[in-house]
């Protein structure tokens, strides 16, 4: 029974398969520019939360050019002692400073509206990639059930028999023959190529990254809004700008010397 041969009506071609992987390869692109008008502007910070990130950027600027400061000496333990006493006392924190009665607990997510806003958006991505693919399964399961599309033009093993003929029991048929459900898989996970030709590397139209995807990824990725607890921060930084001080040098000391070395005015060491 391998060895017979199947003839299939040229109509299935022209309104089976051809409408199959134009249906998916536009839902594709029509999804990709869903995506785009559901994203959300990032919401901008407020003056405190801007004055917390700020002020840890300060020090860690400070500490990074310790080694050749064009700071000098004093200037820099000035102002290493300034951040970290304001540190100490949590000038800096955009809920002012702690209280003393108060939990020192992490800060909850959920409770940030960043956070929140990353994982409705999750979900909206997700939401438009599971329902178009839910809607072009069920049309081809009504309507092309049990088709038999087409022909693969290269010999395959029985291995792949559950794959390209899912919904049509024939144990005898060749393994090569694609069913219309197994063609919709095929395109649903190799049209990715395509649509990085047609709409770019990075695309909304990919459903097949997105099935793994989990709407609450967003909040674990380090974004400028995620919650962040400075108070933790800002005790470590302490720290570090007190082992900073004992590397500073400055870029300015001897430079007189230096300069009148560099002209001849000074016999050279």
């Amino acid at each position: 029974m391998d060895r017979l041969s199947l003839y299939l009506d040229p109509q299935i071609r022209d309104w089976v398969l051809f409408p199959i992987t134009l249906v998916m390869i536009l839902v594709g692109i029509l999804r990709h520019y869903v995506v785009i008008l559901l994203q959300s502007p990032p919401k901008k910070l407020s003056r405190a939360a801007t004055r917390e990130q700020r002020a840890l950027t300060r020090s860690q600027i400070l500490r990074a050019t310790s080694s050749n400061s064009p700071i000098p000496l004093s200037f820099y333990k000035a102002i290493s002692q300034h951040l970290s006493e304001a540190y100490k006392a949590g000038t800096y924190l955009k809920d002012g400073p702690p209280k003393a009665d108060a939990p020192s607990s992490a800060p909850n997510p959920l409770s940030d509206p960043a956070a929140m806003d990353g994982m409705m958006a999750g979900m909206k991505t997700q939401m438009v990639m599971m329902v178009p693919q839910m809607v072009i399964m069920g049309w081809i399961n009504f309507f092309f059930q049990g088709f038999v599309l087409i022909k693969l033009p290269f010999p395959l093993t029985l291995g792949f028999k559950s794959m390209l003929q899912r919904g049509i029991d024939t144990p005898d048929m060749d393994v090569r023959w694609v069913s219309s459900l197994s063609w919709y898989f095929l395109n649903f996970f190799g049209l990715n190529g395509l649509y990085r030709l047609i709409l770019g590397g990075d695309n909304a139209a990919d459903s097949s990254r997105d099935m793994t995807a989990s709407p609450f990824a967003a909040m674990g990725n380090a974004q400028p809004g995620q919650p962040q607890d400075f108070n933790k921060l800002f005790k470590a930084e302490r720290d570090n700008l007190e082992f900073a001080e004992g590397l500073h040098s400055w870029v300015g000391e001897n430079m007189d010397t230096k300069i009148l070395r560099k002209y001849g005015k000074l016999a050279a060491l």
